[in-house]
């Protein structure tokens, strides 16, 4: 048994946070590669380590001293070590991150740092090897990750060690320290897993799992125990703040099972997502995974008499958002109309010049704008062939005075899309989570 257990920033936080964390680590032993983040915050006043260093690389580029941010980072790791008793050096490694400072040094070498010194301290707390990634992750000039690469690589430096390893970086070619987008830890880990072969990915966070609504709308809502990776993706997708695509894909591609857990209540499951789940009695009896969504769309409703009957109409109508860089979110249709549901905050610009090329190129009968839609989805693969799900949503949210301006489903019915006014956005998702998750 190997598992992988990424740590995120807040549970790197200070020398309460990492005791936390090697409890967990002795706990299992099978918890043989650890991936860390940089310190996250500690208080709501302080600062992620992440921020300060790409704060001291902004002072750097316009000519300010950023020795005064600087200091916050070496005095929070400082602090690490001194309240874990520990004896790494890392005050050398810290004057040659300060001294490359004073030399221009790239942006992506810097911000990886936070990373680069948790894992050296964690490595030392724990008794494990410190890994560096430059090592193993292994990006092609493009700036795409060579997978087939990077897992030949940490399969020869692993090697049934037990090992820590900084994420969010890797190297270019030529040696170049290059970084992942934020919240690249989360598919260092991911990568780390699929290249390892692990028996699950373990990420540990700040909450215990994913929860079946937001909690700023609904109070307290319900844990999700189990998802499939279906399910995640679609709550994703909608607006849910689970973990990124890229962060999915590597476990997911090699069929391993995603545990997302909590460093400050370890005794609970957390969120087990497996590619698929046996529809039995020991799972959740209700029809409804998860609720999300999220506000902010734009639909421009196309009519014209004959319409689905007209070859390469909709390629075309397609072609100009295209044109203008504008990708569609959804597509409900009718029998002489289609709506392309975007995200308002990328077509306001140029709303009015695709209305003219739609108008001049396509000459329909009729376009019409409705702005401020919220959207609004219920996700679960129990909804599959199950009939009247759909009316019961749609009798619910009209009981509660909803008027739905859109609705989507895909054919395999792993979730139902509604679009409702921005105004009756969170009563929606109160609504439905009322009707269907309170059942259980």
């Amino acid at each position: 048994m190997l598992k992988v257990a990424k740590f995120g920033g807040s549970s790197m936080a200070n020398a309460g946070q990492f005791a936390k964390i090697k409890a967990i680590i002795e706990s299992d032993p099978s918890r043989m590669v650890v991936v860390v983040s940089a310190a996250g915050k500690s208080f709501k006043e302080d600062h992620k380590v992440t921020d300060l260093l790409y704060l001291c690389h902004a002072h750097i580029r316009y000519g300010v001293s950023a020795e005064p941010i600087w200091e916050q980072v070496r005095q929070k790791y400082l602090a690490i070590r001194e309240e874990c008793g520990l004896s790494t050096d890392i005050e050398s490694a810290m004057d040659a991150i300060w001294n490359k400072m004073q030399n221009g040094i790239d942006e992506d070498e810097l911000v990886s740092r936070g990373e680069y010194l948790a894992a050296r301290l964690m490595a030392d707390y724990l008794g494990f090897e410190f890994l560096d990634a430059a090592n193993w992750l292994t990006f092609r000039f493009d700036g795409e990750i060579d997978t087939a690469l990077s897992y030949e690589k940490l399969v020869k430096l692993a090697d049934g060690k037990k090992v820590v390893i900084p994420g969010f970086y890797g190297a270019m070619p030529d040696g170049r320290v290059k970084t992942l987008t934020r919240g690249g830890s989360d598919v260092t880990g991911a990568l780390a897993a699929a290249a390892l072969g692990a028996d699950v990915y373990e990420n540990w966070t700040d909450v215990s799992g994913i929860l079946m609504a937001d909690p700023r709308i609904v109070k307290s809502p319900k844990q999700i125990f189990k998802a499939t990776y279906g399910e995640l993706r679609e709550l994703s997708y909608i607006g849910a703040q689970v973990l990124h695509e890229r962060a999915v894909f590597p476990v997911r591609e090699k069929g391993i099972p995603l545990n997302i857990r909590n460093t400050n209540e370890p005794d609970n499951p957390g969120t087990m997502i497996l590619e698929s789940i046996a529809d039995d009695e020991s799972d959740r009896k209700g029809f409804i995974t998860g609720l999300a969504g999220k506000k902010g769309f734009t639909a421009i409703t196309v009519s014209k008499v004959g319409l689905t009957s007209t070859p390469g109409y909709l390629r075309s109508l397609l072609e100009v958002l295209n044109n203008h860089g504008v990708s569609v979110s959804y597509l409900p249709n009718g029998i002489d109309s289609v709506s392309l549901v975007v995200e308002s905050s990328k077509i306001n610009a140029t709303l009015y010049s695709i209305l003219g090329e739609m108008q001049k190129t396509l000459r329909p009968d009729n376009i019409n704008v409705t702005e401020h839609l919220a959207i609004v989805a219920a996700v679960g693969r129990r909804m599959a062939f199950r009939k009247g799900v759909a009316g019961r949503l749609f009798g619910a949210l009209g009981a509660g005075g909803i008027n739905i301006r859109m609705i989507t489903q895909a054919p395999d019915e792993l979730s139902i899309i509604v679009g409702v006014e921005e105004k009756d956005f969170e009563d929606a998702v109160k609504v439905l989570y009322s009707s269907f998750a309170e059942e259980d």
